[in-house]
């Protein structure tokens, strides 16, 4: 086994203290090493007495999934009164993955091209703000469909405001 990446947290709350360990690590004993998750949890009350301990260890590709059901799970269980929270529910696919440059480039072109802001966030499979916060990034104006911003005076040349150069 080898850890990859620690993080140790402690959180007081209603007299009681919770320490929580969570680790990434990959199992190189085995012929095809799989990233992995352990999270331990302890919590002792004020006067130090156990409260809880227990740990989890999971696939890391798991690891978002179970952090939402044992949310959920809990929240229902002890009545907290709010919603679950489901970040992932109706979470474009693409959202906060990186753009590689043929992506800016269809980016690009499909705005130049008259398309909404819509239709290109479902193609991505993003969200429309994701969208407008690109758009001037590829030089697109987010303001003005089919459109390129404008080129600041400082950066024009002569070609630029239609002199011959």
């Amino acid at each position: 086994m080898s850890i990859i990446e620690e993080r140790r947290t402690e959180i007081r709350a209603h007299g009681i203290t919770y320490n929580l360990v969570v680790a990434t690590r990959t199992d190189v004993d085995r012929a095809e090493p799989t990233p992995r998750v352990m999270i331990t949890l302890e919590a002792g009350g004020p006067t130090g007495e156990p409260v809880a301990e227990g740990s989890l260890d999971l696939d890391a590709e798991l690891a978002d999934t179970v952090a939402d059901l044992v949310t959920d799970g809990l929240l229902s269980t002890t009545g907290a009164g709010r919603a679950p929270r489901r970040r992932s529910a109706g979470r474009p696919a693409q959202q906060g993955r990186p753009w590689s440059e043929e992506m800016d480039a269809e980016l690009e072109s499909r705005w130049i091209a008259g398309e909404s802001v819509a239709e290109i966030a479902a193609h991505f499979e993003r969200t429309p703000g994701g969208i407008r916060a690109r758009l001037p990034r590829v030089g697109c104006d987010p303001e003005n469909p089919g459109c390129y911003l404008p080129v600041p005076p400082s950066r024009r040349t002569d070609l630029d405001e239609g002199e011959p150069g």
